[in-house]
């Protein structure tokens, strides 16, 4: 059985959840999403509570139908967060005339190159700077937001000695001692 599976999903008042076969449309204040779920495998209802479950069709449960019962209800728990109050990661530049700024629809970056770094906003996202060091990313779909989010930190990783690049907001940065006399 699995622990995350078991759970059920609590959908907001304003969110609603459409089971049309084999795939699941979730809208909200944000916008929709659809999921495709093995109905082959799974049953997926809304009960009076206005909460989402998702169960197996066989009683037997094997250790792969368990595994991906958890992914399923994590995946769908995501998306019904994500139409309902969005995700958002917070990216921070550290480092001496390190800068963001949106020019159109690209993100400029200036992270200790010879030249400005462009990175191409797409349009499922909003790239949003609070500072000329702060950089916000929000959107419906988590798996786009952490991938941008990956994308943009890899221009600069972070250097261990005077931790200048970019990271996210909290993220532990291991430092290592300088050269010694």
């Amino acid at each position: 059985m699995s622990k995350i599976g078991k759970k059920n999903i609590v959908v907001p008042k304003e969110s609603s959840v459409k089971i049309e076969g084999t795939s699941l449309i979730i809208s909200g204040p944000k916008g929709t999403k659809s999921l495709t779920v093995n109905d082959k495998i799974f049953s997926s209802k809304v009960n009076e509570k206005n909460e989402f479950q998702i169960l197996p069709l066989n009683k037997k449960i094997d250790k792969k139908t368990s595994i991906m019962w958890g992914t399923y209800r994590s995946l769908i728990n995501n998306a019904i967060t994500g139409v309902s109050k969005g995700h958002e990661k917070t990216l921070q530049l550290s480092g001496v005339g390190f800068r963001a700024s949106i020019k159109g629809e690209n993100l400029n970056l200036q992270i200790g190159f010879s030249h400005d770094v462009n990175f191409k906003i797409p349009k499922d996202i909003k790239i949003s700077v609070e500072k000329q060091t702060v950089i916000k990313i929000s959107g419906v779909d988590k798996d786009l937001v952490s991938k941008i989010s990956a994308d943009i930190k890899g221009l600069k990783p972070v250097e261990p000695y005077k931790a200048k690049g970019i990271t996210e907001k909290g993220q532990f940065i291991l430092r290592k001692e300088g050269k010694k006399k």
